[in-house]
């Protein structure tokens, strides 16, 4: 599928880059840790936990959607990528131009945020980014105003897709697909969850009307996002694209994972109490952790991302089973003692 996108689709932005302070750049490779994925699901999980109705009428059906279209953002960044299968720029490969007034300390991490492998487009911090906080200003719905919401996430996303092409991960091609891709697959995914809002999505009931979170089911879209990284995997096999056919199969167990944890959750549950989360949170992020680092094993980095993210979703339905079986420890006694 090579020649669908141009291995050489830069429109000068690497003169404009190279012109560019060292500073700039450095700081520009910290901005771009806002779309890394272990960040992204991280607070994309805590304020699904921790979201009270001060931001929407129904925060864990909110959060949960969120979940959902950012899983479904790096379905579609699998398969994109196995499709057009096109190198990222020659910046992006070793050795890196570390500045020589860089810390050691900071040496390494600064090689690790330049250097980057696998292909170039469409970039995935773009359409993971331009997805997730889109996704948050449209479900947490109580903040602010629109306006602003929207203005925040822009500029956030923006931020991001600028970062991958400073330090040289990314074409400008690439980031600008993504943001695209990213808003996208945010409407969809809103439009699958059942959003209101959106057209061919009208509810009769008032309270949807104002209060369009109530409305939420986060999987159809968790459940597309499963299907998508199917068909990425197939095509990176038949690519011959390895680290593509493990990042597809990741994004198949993500998906399933967020559809079975939805379905041990009601969706009206109250914020998790920290007691529960902050153990929750380690053993979550280990499998996570975990998933990746053993991504040689394919059956084990399935199982570990599957386990994580059922345990994510199905979190905030726990208190009130933990109440179910010690009746002295219910929903309102674990709040009660965390506030």
């Amino acid at each position: 599928m090579t020649g669908l996108v141009s291995a050489e689709r830069g429109v000068g932005e690497t003169a404009l880059v190279d012109a560019l302070p060292e500073v700039v750049v450095v700081l520009f490779a910290a901005v771009t840790h806002l779309a890394d994925p272990w960040f992204l699901f991280g607070l994309l999980a805590v304020a699904y936990w921790f979201a009270g109705d001060r931001l929407a009428a129904s925060p864990r059906r909110a959060g949960a959607t969120a979940i959902a279209v950012v899983t479904c953002a790096y379905a579609a960044v699998a398969l994109g990528k196995a499709w057009f299968a096109v190198p990222r720029p020659p910046g992006a490969m070793p050795p890196a131009d570390v500045p020589t007034w860089l810390p050691a300390l900071l040496s390494g991490w600064y090689e690790a945020q330049v250097l980057s492998d696998g292909f170039g487009f469409p970039s995935g911090h773009a359409t993971g980014g331009a997805a997730a906080y889109l996704a948050l200003a449209l479900v947490y719905d109580r903040a602010w105003t629109g306006g602003r919401r929207l203005l925040a996430a822009g500029v956030v996303a923006a931020a991001v897709a600028a970062s991958r092409v400073v330090i040289e991960v990314h074409y400008f091609v690439d980031v600008l697909a993504g943001v695209l891709l990213g808003g996208g697959v945010v409407v969809g995914a809103l439009w699958l969850a059942g959003d209101p809002r959106l057209p061919g999505r009208n509810s009769s009931s008032a309270s949807s009307a104002t209060e369009p979170t109530a409305a939420l089911d986060p999987t159809p879209a968790f459940l597309l996002a499963a299907v998508v990284s199917l068909a990425a995997a197939g095509v990176a096999l038949a690519g011959g694209h390895t680290g593509e056919v493990v990042e597809a199969g990741i994004g198949i167990a993500t998906g399933l994972g967020g559809a079975v944890g939805w379905r041990l959750v009601a969706g009206d549950e109250p914020s998790v109490p920290v007691r529960i989360a902050v153990p929750a949170l380690a053993v979550t992020g280990a499998l996570w952790v975990g998933a990746y680092a053993l991504a040689d094993s394919v059956v084990v980095t399935l199982t570990a991302t599957t386990a994580a993210v059922v345990a994510v979703v199905a979190l905030p339905a726990l208190p009130k089973r933990i109440g179910a079986i010690r009746p002295d420890r219910d929903a309102g006694g674990w709040s009660n003692g965390n506030n």
